[in-house]
């Protein structure tokens, strides 16, 4: 089985958050926090995908979550990198 980490961010312009997650169906979590039924910090907005990493390991990828989480400079590192690459997200 697959885990993802991945990073989404609000898409109106007005607002910029960001939020970090893991899940392993990364098509349905976006589905849940778009439709409110995800994180309680992310209701209320639209939220588009940004970055993605694939793991084979629940641990390793809650790890790296982890990670995300609590380094605001790996956050905005990892996003600006993705920025810079031409990754397929959807």
């Amino acid at each position: 089985m697959s885990f993802y980490v991945y990073i989404i961010k609000t898409a109106s312009s007005k607002i910029s958050k960001t939020y970090v997650g893991y899940t392993n169906n990364l098509s349905k979590r976006l589905l849940d926090h778009n439709n409110n039924r995800g994180a309680k910090s992310t209701r209320g907005h639209f939220w588009k995908l940004i970055f993605k990493k694939k793991f084979y390991s629940k641990s390793k990828a809650m790890s790296y979550e982890y990670k995300l989480k609590k380094d605001k400079f790996l956050r905005k590192y990892t996003i600006n990198q993705s920025k810079n690459t031409n990754l397929n997200l959807e």
